[in-house]
């Protein structure tokens, strides 16, 4: 081996070794990300279970930061409220001291969502400028900032349908919003567990990336589900398991006309879509996780299996108990926190079958 030789190595070790460190400090900036994306996911959950979603009735994007600091201001901010038909015609009793209980709910919401854009900018433009983010990812992370500033106008054009005519917001934009949110955090893992080290082993399959691929979509499928039960509060009707009114089919799922507006519109048809969801994805996984067994027990992918549907089980049972105790404020958090649970994992688990990036040493040896 020449001197010349030598040199390449050393300075193709070091550079491994600084990828290495890169990809570690992005990981970690990643998982805060989506740690304060579940924060915010869940913080808005409890906004709509507790009906405060619509107590703030201006979009501030700056001043909106400061909470009302004097009884004038809070004065001021309950008089807009009582603007809305929510308030004439499901509040009128509400007093100041009860509307800040609600007012701090969506506040915290919004704020929470501001700071995100903080945590996910700063960063990005500290990793960039200092050369720690990889020529790969930095314009998808940049379409990904946008998509979150583009979610912060999804929010308000959401609460902006409940303040005329409506006593809540539209159950389409509220599943827009949800779902947009969960593609921001399901980009993040995607990129997360791509920079992360790969055990290198085959599939056990060759239908096992596809597979999981597919339960990762169907579990993205399955919260936009839930977010139309949220919406239309169907939640709060035919709270029994596993019948529905009585039957395993209940009648009048297709009442409406057009039909397919049941799907978007009718409280009962679109609970009875979420629980039809539920079961192909639970059968998803589980197919999933016998064939990979079968075919290779012990391979890391197919243990990865055995954990995912355990995880999907565990979402279904704390469905089921939400359901039947009739959507109590803990259970339902658990259950819409359990779903970013399974999607992150789902995600996770399939970018795990495609592999890590590739490690681009750049080597400059002068004569």
């Amino acid at each position: 081996m020449t001197s010349t030789d030598g040199a390449i190595e050393r300075q193709l070790a070091s550079d491994i070794d600084r990828i290495d460190r890169n990809r570690r400090m992005v990981r970690i900036w990643l998982a805060v990300v989506l740690l304060t994306l579940s924060a915010l996911v869940l913080v808005g959950g409890a906004t709509r279970l507790t009906g405060s979603g619509l107590s703030i009735t201006e979009w501030k994007p700056i001043h909106g930061v400061i909470p009302p600091l004097n009884e004038a201001e809070w004065q001021e901010e309950f008089e807009l409220y009582k603007r809305i038909p929510q308030f004439e015609q499901l509040n009128s009793d509400m007093t100041v001291e009860s509307f800040k209980s609600i007012f701090w709910w969506e506040w915290a919401h919004r704020l929470l969502a501001r700071s995100i854009g903080l945590v996910f900018a700063l960063p990005l433009a500290f990793f960039w400028v200092t050369g720690r983010i990889e020529r790969r990812l930095r314009w998808p992370l940049v379409g990904l900032l946008a998509l979150g500033g583009f979610q912060g106008f999804i929010g308000w054009w959401m609460v902006s349908s409940g303040l005329a005519e409506r006593v809540s917001v539209s159950q389409y934009r509220l599943a827009a919003h949800l779902t947009i949110a969960c593609l921001i955090f399901a980009a993040c893992m995607w990129i997360m567990r791509a920079l992360a080290p790969h055990s290198g082993e085959p599939a056990p399959t060759e239908r096992s990336k596809g597979m999981a691929a597919l339960i990762a979509c169907m579990a993205l499928f399955q919260i936009y589900l839930g977010a139309l039960v949220a919406g239309l509060h169907a939640g709060l009707t035919y709270n029994t398991w596993p019948l529905m009114d009585g039957a395993i089919v209940p009648g009048d799922l297709f009442v409406q006309n057009p039909w397919w507006i049941n799907l978007f519109e009718n409280p009962k048809t679109v609970q009875f879509a979420h629980r039809c969801g539920a079961y192909v994805l639970w059968a998803l996984a589980l197919v999933h996780m016998v064939v990979s067994l079968r075919a290779a027990p012990d391979a890391t992918h197919a243990r990865r299996t055995v954990l995912l549907f355990a995880l999907i089980s565990l979402q279904a049972l704390i469905g089921i108990l939400t359901l039947i105790w009739q959507v109590p404020l803990g259970w339902a958090l658990a259950h819409q926190g359990g779903a970013l649970v399974v999607l992150g994992f789902a995600i996770a688990h399939w970018r795990g079958f495609v592999g890590a990036y590739p490690k681009e040493a750049r080597i400059e040896i002068r004569a």
